[in-house]
């Protein structure tokens, strides 16, 4: 079974930059993809950004392709999002997720549907 423990988050003034870290433990995923996804109040969680086992490939959402990057540690069982240029709009809880059954190409809803989720930390992007 794997455990997911995330870090980072806060709050940011609009146009700054925050950093989020996901570790894994127990039984390690790395053939499948990592992600991270974000829920904002009211809202359904949505895909924000995703990485291969090989960390060849990734996709992100469109919302956030310029100005997010993924990346991850197999050696480390970490995957982190390094957000820059956050905007409002971003205010969001964001998971983070292992399991992800992405090799290449673009993301597609079911590839999480078995997926292990983090706690979930809180992002709040105001001035």
């Amino acid at each position: 079974q794997v455990h997911l423990v995330q870090s980072g988050g806060g709050l940011m003034q609009p146009g700054g930059s925050l950093r989020l870290s996901c570790a894994a433990s127990g039984r390690t995923l790395s053939d499948y993809g990592m992600g991270w996804f974000r829920q904002a109040p009211g809202k359904e969680r949505e895909f924000v950004a995703v990485i291969a086992g090989n960390v060849i490939y990734n996709d992100y959402a469109e919302s956030v392709e310029d100005r997010f990057a993924i990346s991850r540690d197999n050696a480390q069982n970490t995957v982190t999002l390094q957000m820059n240029n956050l905007k409002p709009a971003d205010t969001a809880i964001y998971y983070c997720a292992a399991g992800i059954k992405y090799w290449r190409g673009s993301y597609s809803p079911n590839m999480a549907e078995r997926a292990t989720w983090g706690q979930g930390t809180q992002v709040t992007v105001s001035s």
